[in-house]
Formats: C-alpha cells, structure tokens, sequence
C-alpha cells in the first residue's frame, strides 16, 4: 500500500491539473471500488472546481467548489494518470490496462486525470466541507511526521506504558499517521532500536533518536519520488527512487550498510520486518 511519501508524491503530481481547475466531465466506469461510489457522484463532481488538493496521511484530499470534499485513497493498487486529450497535445502517461480505468475527470484545459485500480481498494467519497474534522476515516488519526505536532516529546507520551513492540506502535495510525512498513523499518534502523522492543522502552533517549530518524526517512522518500517495489508511479509515471537506497526494508540477507552483519526478517502482525540484530537493540 502506498504510504505518506508515496501519496504525497502522486498529490504534488496532480496539482498542476487538478488545483484550481474546474472539471468539465467526469466518467465513472463501475458501481463501485473497496465500497459503492456516493450517490450521484459523477454528476456531484462536474463542473465543480477544485479550490484545493491537500493530502492527510495516506488520504488525498480535493476541497471542492460546492463545499464538499472528495477524499480518495489509494487502496493497494491505485494510481491515477495526467494525460492530454486534445489533438496534438504531449501525452503524459497512459494506465497500464485501461480495463481498471475506473474514473476518469477532465478538466477545463483538456486534461485527463485517470483512476485506475486493477484490485479495487481503493475508494472515493464526499463528505461536507463544513463538517470535514468529522470525517470518520481521519478523526482518529495522529500527528504526521514532519509537523510541529511530532517530536520527540510528543513520541514520550504516545509510547508512555504501552507493551505492543515498536513496530506495532508505528504501525498504528492513531499514534503517527502515514507511516507503513517500509519507512518504519527503515527509521528503527537508522534510530538503531529493535522492531521488537517494547514501546514503553521508548520514552527519553531513544525517542530523542527515533523522531528525528522517522523525519529524515519520510523527507527523504518524498524528495525521491517515493518507493516503487510493486506498482506505485507517479501520476506522470515515473517510478519512485527510494527504493535504491534501503538499508534493511526487503534486503533479508544482505549486508548491513553500518556493520556489515546479515540483515534479518521476522513476521510481527502478519507483516515483514526487516531489521540488523546488531545495530538494533
């Protein structure tokens, strides 16, 4: 599933065809996606501009004309392509099977932007601007990296008494929002703490090292384009570049770039770890 970096890569994609353009056709190809599209969804979105194209966590949000908001996520598999529909005009990208083209909105400048979504979990819906910190989805989500609400301090009373391992935490949306397996992986590498030790541990010192080490990995994969190991690509198509520079994320028996040692894989919650039992403790 894409994560923050990711979803905040596909939304600096978008803006330029989405941001304050209004959308002069919208065609919906199926009933419905993870759930049934709103009612009237199609004829709800055309003709409305879109006044702003933000991003919470994993979501993409696009504050509306009319006053409401479209959330949409991406699910596993989705990603939406920019492409020109007049005559003569560069192509950006074309989905890679336009049998999951499941929305497409043209905007006032001819562009097409293309949702296409071969597994389906991903998933649209409106919600009124006016009432949008109630959106069920978002309200019990935590602070994002790279806001003034993380830190290390928040991360001392987020951990504070709690047995889940690290990993687990980090995992939760409601203690940090945004954060997937693979940027969780790689900050408890560069914080050099065990994906197994207990979140209570966490408070004081080695909070002091993970917060700034889960900034730095978010920052990084944004500037890069996010991870590509399946099928994210931007909405121009380019594939992220992050992936080239894991230390321990999907590199079980590798060496450690720090120490040299092989680097390990457990299974916690059904997901992959990836960690160096060396440099971690």
């Amino acid at each position: 599933m894409p994560e923050l970096p990711e979803v905040e890569t596909v939304r600096r994609g978008l803006a330029p065809a989405l941001e304050g353009r209004r959308l002069v056709s919208v065609t919906v190809n199926r009933k419905d996606l993870r759930f049934p599209f709103p009612e009237n969804f199609a004829a709800r979105l055309t003709g409305q501009t879109i006044v702003r194209l933000g991003r919470r966590a994993k979501f993409l949000t696009a504050e509306l004309s009319s006053g409401e908001v479209l959330v949409m996520h991406l699910g596993m598999t989705g990603r939406f392509t920019v492409s020109e529909t007049r005559p003569g005009k560069f192509h950006h990208a074309v989905a890679p099977d336009a049998a999951h083209d499941h929305v497409v909105m043209v905007n006032d400048q001819g562009q097409a932007i293309t949702y296409n979504d071969p597994r389906r979990f991903g998933f649209m819906e409106l919600w009124p601007a006016e009432a949008f910190e109630a959106y069920p989805r978002l309200m019990a989500m935590g602070p994002e990296p790279l806001t003034n609400g993380f830190s290390a301090a928040y991360l001392d009373e987020a951990l504070t008494g709690k047995k889940a391992p690290i990993k687990a935490a980090l995992l939760d949306q409601s203690v940090i929002a945004g954060l997937g397996n693979i940027y969780v992986c790689e900050a408890l590498w560069r914080a050099k703490i065990s994906p197994k030790r207990l979140s209570l541990s966490i408070p004081g010192k080695r909070a002091e090292r993970l917060a700034p080490a889960i900034n730095q990995v978010i920052a990084e994969a944004i500037e890069a384009g996010g991870s590509s190991i399946s099928d994210f690509a931007s909405a121009s198509g380019e594939l992220g570049y992050f992936q080239h520079r894991f230390a321990v994320y999907d590199r079980e028996g590798e060496p450690c770039p720090a120490c040299g040692a092989k680097v390990k894989r457990l299974v916690q919650s059904g997901r992959s770890t990836f960690y160096c039992s060396s440099c971690q403790r």
